[in-house]
């Protein structure tokens, strides 16, 4: 069990915190601009006066689980808790059109807010994912919004969508799925089931544009829409959901909590990077979690919870120290630090070495590694981060036995290394298809040969990506960041290949959009590791 060290308050009483007594008004009707009426369930606690509000927007209801973890919690601890359903679900009118209507709605029912008589001036914003995003939307228009505790979110969600210009379609797919059933007569295990019929749409062989109607048995319009604008430079369907060049400009108090295995971890980096630009000092907490995982709701709340008491009640017993946490996988165990990156941090170049070796020292020459790529039968993806599954590391041994997988590998370490910051790579290739796909992802190889994924990335190519006059063209990409110990006697392991499927959707070599029914062309791949050509994967070492 991962234990997150958290800075307690000293007891209530005799006999611990007991909390206060809690009022809930179920059904609130808030009215918005357009005629449509989204509900809300209020919850108070008994005896406070007008103590500050915590705001939760979210399309996945307001009873059971969630409003127990978001209503009855915080409310017990002094703070009112207004719990709204987006648009289009739980009772709220409109329809669900996914980040379509975030900012207007959360903005008309700021205003609402500020007409009650119970409201006292204050507010702050809670939730991960979806509930995440919607402080986003309005976090920069609201000068009474005086904190924020988001999880597993960002500010935009298109560059997840398309990550690294791909299209992550399991993800996708799995949540257009989910949304669909959320109040039909699976509601209740919706989250188990969408999975599983995503798997099943992925491996049929169908088309990309009818994969919804074997996952939820219906045209799912919101997956169409991603389908349809993939690949688009100047997209005003994106434009308007996309929240990330205010971030600078929020004046509440932000903390943030991700997972090494979620999702959105790259681009809640960038919102945290946003904001200490700004001169902002966010806090931040990553750990060993994925994006559905369980455990880091209890952290993420307690975290909240003292955030919200010292930002809104001017108590910062709670808070910890340093602004920053991270769980250092491999080593199991967490650090502190003054910012992200850690200080100290140096980016050191492991270049891939004739007879896939890996290594620090320049490439010693020779020729390509070769592969085939072929989209007919594209190469599978054995763990890392999906939206809802668990996405811990898993081994990679059947994976890098496949001939459309290179796999090189260092020596074994001698002394244990921690590596703690982004990570990206940078190659140099021929290809066989100007439309093409190239995935690196590291691995920690134990003694007995298990190859755990570490952190991976994914570039896809167009015509764009130009080459020299001897076909070569140079790529970088973007992995996940990691924080993760590199034991003694381990080795460090990097992969390249073009394909992750189903996480991202098959790259079939044409430049045909993802919605037309296009043939699939296979492409020989070359990756080149001379002087020249220094290939590479760019790690985040740390010194002791």
């Amino acid at each position: 069990m991962v234990r997150v060290p958290v800075h307690r308050r000293g007891p209530a009483g005799p006999g611990g915190f007991q909390g206060h007594r809690v009022r809930v008004r179920r059904d609130m009707p808030v009215p918005m601009p357009d005629g449509v009426t989204l509900l809300a369930d209020h919850y108070t606690p008994v005896g406070a006066d007008r103590p500050p509000t915590i705001l939760i927007r979210t399309p996945y209801g307001r009873g059971g689980v969630v409003g127990w973890m978001y209503g009855w919690t915080f409310a017990r601890h002094g703070f009112q808790v207004l719990l709204q359903s987006c648009r289009g679900g739980f009772g709220s009118g409109g329809r669900l059109d996914p980040l379509v209507h975030e900012q207007e709605d959360g903005l008309a029912t700021v205003e609402w807010m500020r007409t009650q008589s119970w409201y006292g001036g204050s507010f702050a914003m809670h939730g991960p994912s979806y509930l995440g995003y919607t402080q986003w939307a309005i976090a920069a228009e609201t000068p009474d919004l005086r904190a924020m505790a988001v999880q597993v979110t960002a500010s935009c969600f298109r560059d997840a969508a398309y990550v690294g210009g791909s299209f992550a379609l399991e993800s996708t797919l799995i949540w257009t799925t989910l949304t669909a059933h959320l109040e039909g007569r699976l509601g209740g295990v919706a989250a188990f089931v969408a999975p599983r019929r995503t798997r099943r749409a992925v491996l049929s062989g169908r088309p990309l544009h009818e994969l919804d109607l074997l996952s939820a048995g219906r045209p799912l319009p919101f997956f169409r829409e991603l389908l349809a604008h993939h690949g688009e430079t100047l997209c005003t369907y994106w434009d308007k959901a996309d929240f990330s060049a205010s971030v600078g400009q929020v004046g509440a108090e932000i903390t943030m909590t991700g997972g090494w295995y979620d999702v959105f971890l790259p681009w809640q980096l960038k919102d945290y990077a946003a904001l200490r630009a700004a001169g902002r000092q966010p806090y931040l907490t990553i750990g060993p979690w994925y994006h559905a995982d369980i455990r880091h709701g209890r952290a993420a709340n307690a975290d909240a919870l003292a955030w919200f008491r010292a930002h809104l009640l001017g108590d910062p017993s709670g808070l910890r120290p340093f602004p920053v946490r991270l769980y250092v996988t491999g080593a199991g165990e967490w650090r502190d630090e003054s910012d992200w990156p850690p200080p100290g941090m140096r980016r050191e170049r492991w270049h891939l070495q004739p007879g896939f070796a890996l290594s620090r020292d320049n490439p010693a020459g020779g020729e390509p590694d070769r592969y085939r790529y072929d989209p007919a039968h594209p190469t599978p993806v054995v763990g890392g981060p999906v939206l809802i599954g668990n996405s811990e590391p898993r081994d990679n041994r059947r994976l890098e036995a496949r001939r459309d997988v290179l796999v090189y590998s260092s020596e074994v370490l001698g002394r244990d290394t921690d590596m703690i910051g982004p990570v990206s790579a940078e190659l140099f290739v021929r290809t066989g298809r100007e439309h093409t796909d190239f995935v690196v992802r590291v691995c920690d190889v134990h003694p007995d040969g298990t190859s755990m994924n570490v952190c991976e990335g994914v570039r896809r190519l167009t015509p764009a990506d130009r080459g020299d006059e001897a076909g070569v063209r140079r790529v970088e990409v973007d992995l996940w960041p990691m924080g993760h110990r590199f034991r003694r006697g381990h080795r460090i392991r990097v992969q390249v290949a073009s394909g992750a499927y189903p996480r991202i959707a098959r790259n079939p070599g044409t430049g045909a959009p993802l919605t037309a029914g296009t043939p699939l062309v296979a492409s020989d791949q070359e990756i080149l590791h001379d002087p020249r050509h220094p290939s590479a994967v760019i790690l985040p070492a740390l010194s002791w």
